[in-house]
C-alpha cells in the first residue's frame, strides 16, 4: 500500500497568506501588492511600513519537526525574492527604503515576524 504524503496546497498557502496579511495590517502596515510575480521569482506580500517598503516572504510549517518555517527561506529563495523585488522596483520606482521580511508560521498559532531577515548580498 502506497502512503500519500499530503502537501500544503494552494488553499492552505492562500489561507496562511491571508492570516499573515491580517497580522501585518493589525500592526499598521499597508498592502501595496500581493503575489507579485516575474519570471525569476515571486513576492508574497509587498507592504508599506511607514517610510519603508517591506518585501515579505510568508512561510508555513505544520510543525518544526523537520526545521522551522524561517529556516526554509534558503539562500536560493532569498536570491529569487531579491530579483523579484528589483523587477518590482524597476516598474514601480520609489524613494522609500526597502527591506526583506519573513513571516514564519508554525502550527496553529506560532508566528514570528523577522524584519530585515536578509539583505542584498
Amino acid at each position: 500500500m502506497k502512503l500519500l504524503r499530503r502537501k500544503s496546497g494552494p488553499a492552505i498557502g492562500g489561507a496562511k497568506e491571508d492570516a499573515a496579511l491580517r497580522y501585518l495590517e493589525d500592526r499598521g502596515l499597508k498592502l501595496e501588492s500581493r503575489n507579485y510575480r516575474c519570471r525569476q521569482g515571486e513576492i508574497d506580500l509587498i507592504m508599506r511600513d511607514g517610510g519603508c517598503l517591506a518585501f515579505v516572504e510568508v512561510r508555513y510549517r505544520k510543525s518544526a519537526r523537520f526545521g522551522s518555517a524561517a529556516e526554509s527561506v534558503t539562500a536560493t529563495k532569498q536570491r529569487r525574492i531579491i530579483i523579484a523585488a528589483q523587477h518590482y522596483l524597476q516598474r514601480h520606482p520609489t524613494r522609500l527604503d526597502c527591506r526583506f521580511d519573513v513571516l514564519a508560521m508554525t502550527g496553529a498559532d506560532d508566528i514570528q515576524w523577522l524584519k530585515n531577515a536578509f539583505q542584498l548580498a
